[in-house]
């Protein structure tokens, strides 16, 4: 399908390009410097910790801010570090219980023009330009997911990390979807259509749990993520 867009390569496109490779070359670096830093800061770390994310645009009056809340503080509670993206919303609700049971709080804080401003519940944080390195820190040093309802950069992280573990990239974990009614279509569809079509295994369905109890979701936590 065509644009309507014609490029003419001139002197100017030219420099253009050059300097771009020059650029790549120097950007080269400062990706190698955060994933030094968050590979210095995050193996100090010696305890098990849980990644709880989802979107920045709850609000603190939300059920589901309330939910994340309460969980991180009950995990928190058991020792568990609580590891967030450092934003809003579910994110600083997820710190926020950490904080309440003064308990391990991270924020891998990504630098974006709009929306993501640290939240004030954050002991440890670490400030990221380039969201594939932020991810492999998520990936690296979690040892569960918990996916409460979120937008597109949810859905990403949760992909991110169901494709990893069905290729056999990272070590599995567990993975929580929160809230049977906001995820219940996403999995029916993976049911009815990439099961059913042959896309992905009736097997990996088994990648993933959906919880709505808290109860359940912390003991399941504990069974699974041991010290």
């Amino acid at each position: 399908m065509s644009t309507g867009y014609k490029f003419k390569v001139g002197r100017e496109h030219q420099y253009f390009l050059s300097n771009m490779v020059k650029g790549d070359s120097w950007r080269m670096f400062r990706i190698m410097a955060e994933f030094v830093e968050g590979f210095d800061t995050l193996s100090s770390i010696h305890r098990a910790s849980v990644t709880i994310y989802g979107s920045a645009r709850t609000s603190p009056d939300h059920p589901d801010y309330q939910l994340a809340r309460d969980l991180a503080r009950r995990l928190a509670e058991h020792g568990y570090g609580i590891i967030t993206g450092g934003g809003g919303g579910i994110m600083e609700a997820a710190n926020r219980g950490a904080s309440d049971a003064e308990g391990l709080s991270i924020g891998l804080n990504i630098d974006l023009p709009l929306e993501q401003e640290p939240n004030p519940y954050v002991n440890l944080p670490l400030d990221f330009r380039y969201f594939f390195v932020r991810k492999v820190m998520f990936m690296k040093y979690s040892m569960a997911f918990i996916c409460m309802p979120g937008g597109f950069g949810s859905m990403d992280e949760l992909f991110e990390s169901l494709t990893l573990i069905q290729t056999r990239k990272i070590r599995p974990f567990p993975i929580i979807l929160v809230g049977s009614s906001f995820w219940s279509g996403l999995v029916d569809w993976f049911r009815e259509q990439l099961v059913a079509s042959g896309k992905i295994s009736a097997e990996d369905m088994d990648l993933f749990e959906v919880f709505d109890d808290p109860d359940e979701i912390v003991s399941y936590i504990r069974k699974t993520v041991v010290f």
